[in-house]
């Protein structure tokens, strides 16, 4: 799976009672996990065991979690609170029929890939260690570019800035729209042009 080596590949089924009754979630991520998600299965363990790459300093190794959907979408929270559970470096392929993305947890975000052909998926091992494959593939699954120097972290927090900040602007033009109020209308035209000077005033981050 992935085009990854075949000497990754295992097959061992995470039973979803098994983990709610180790871990205990509370009864709304308990019920909102039941309603998407079908069947966990680990698919591909990548270490210094399986593939000729040395361990990185806090990267033992990464587990690849298939996660078979009931539903088209997968709520974030679903993969933040297997991230929490589990404390492993864990690439989620989210498969739904033929069709799949590609998730991984980090810095309190969850970054999810476009959704394809899960044959069309393939991973590229690329960096001097575990660390920096781990790194990589956070990169390619949240389309984030590292070239310049960039840090990964700080990368991922201002998209995860100015995906709330286009969130925000989306929320207060449809505000603006249907108020009848003009002083309470130019209120929020000009909050929306405060918020998109802020997305122009820094437009690579």
């Amino acid at each position: 799976m992935l085009g990854l080596p075949i000497s990754t590949e295992i097959n061992k089924l995470l039973p979803k009672k098994a983990m709610f009754d180790k871990f205990k979630p509370n009864a709304a991520d308990r019920k909102l996990f039941d309603e998407q998600i079908s069947r966990l299965t680990i698919v591909a363990e990548i270490s210094p065991q399986t593939v000729n790459i040395t361990a990185g300093a806090d990267v033992a190794s990464i587990y690849v979690i298939l996660v078979t959907l009931k539903t088209a979408e997968c709520h974030k929270k679903n993969i933040a609170l297997l991230s929490k559970l589990i404390d492993q470096k864990m690439l989620f392929i989210l498969q739904y029929g033929d069709a799949a993305r590609l998730a991984v947890y980090r810095t309190e975000n969850v970054l999810m890939s476009e959704s394809k052909h899960i044959d069309e998926w393939k991973l590229v091992l690329s960096g001097f260690d575990l660390g920096a494959i781990w790194e990589n593939i956070i990169a390619e699954v949240g389309g984030i570019d590292l070239t310049g120097g960039k840090y990964l972290d700080a990368t991922i927090a201002e998209k995860d800035r100015r995906e709330k900040l286009h969130k925000q602007i989306a929320v207060l033009e449809k505000k603006a729209m249907n108020e009848r109020q003009p002083r309470r209308k130019w209120e929020l035209a000009e909050e929306v042009k405060r918020l998109k000077k802020e997305l122009e005033d820094n437009p690579n981050g």
